[in-house]
This record gives structure tokens, C-alpha cells and sequence, in this order.
């Protein structure tokens, strides 16, 4: 089974909607999130929107990306953040979405965000569930 991994920098709403997504929706890989600098907890606007459309990340926490994550992840996949720049090589492909940081703009732009990375990882998932 193919492995991801959603890279942001805080790993509390972008990369948690991401990792959350994508296990919904796909039958043939699986995703985990992480940051390179993790904040306490999930953005509650985030835990928010996403309850809105029957998605519970309430209990998710905040996690550092490791090597040993990076060792067992197939693609990794950054929010647009600018941490492609903590691999000092690329030793699993990256792809980033460039998706803005809706951190302190509102409920609308969660939602906004929402739905772009929900869009973004439908298509991710029927690229790799071919």
C-alpha cells in the first residue's frame, strides 16, 4: 500500500485536512500529516469545517516530521509552506500544492481551503487508485 505524508509547517489545518481527505477517499494508499515546526493542537476552525461535511479531526494532534516517516512514505506533499526546503535531498518525491495558510483569516477562508485540498486529493487519489 502506498504511503503519503502532508508536510506543513505547524501540521493544524492544512496538512490535518489534507491527511484526513485522502483516508476517506482512497482504497489503495493511506496518508499521515506532520510539520516541521508542530504547533499544541489543531486549529479549531479547522476541526470546524471539517466536522461541517462529517469529518472528525477533533482528536488529531499536531506532529513532527521524522526520518523514520520520511523512510515509510512513498510521496510527501507540502501545503505550499516553503518546507520543501528542509530536505536537504530528496529522498521520496515532493509535490507541492501551494495552498495558502488560512491561519487567522476566518471561517470562509477555512472553508475555501477546505475545498481546494479536498479537490486537490480527489485527484491525487484517482491518480494513484489507477
Amino acid at each position: 500500500m502506498k504511503k503519503i505524508l502532508f508536510v506543513c509547517v505547524e501540521n493544524s489545518s492544512r496538512s490535518q485536512i489534507a491527511e484526513a481527505f485522502f483516508n476517506k477517499l482512497s482504497k489503495t494508499a493511506e496518508a499521515s500529516s506532520a510539520g516541521t515546526r508542530p504547533a499544541l493542537s489543531v486549529n479549531p476552525l479547522a476541526i470546524y469545517v471539517m466536522k461541517e461535511i462529517g469529518i472528525d479531526i477533533g482528536n488529531n494532534q499536531p506532529k513532527m516530521m521524522t526520518l523514520e516517516m520520511l523512510d515509510a512514505t512513498d510521496k510527501v506533499i507540502t501545503m505550499g509552506c516553503m518546507v520543501g526546503d528542509v530536505f536537504p535531498a530528496p529522498i521520496v518525491e515532493i509535490e507541492d500544492w501551494g495552498i495558502e495558510d488560512p491561519a487567522g483569516k476566518g471561517i470562509e477562508k477555512f472553508r475555501e481551503i477546505r475545498d481546494k485540498i479536498k479537490r486537490k486529493g480527489e485527484l491525487l487519489v484517482k491518480d494513484l487508485d489507477r
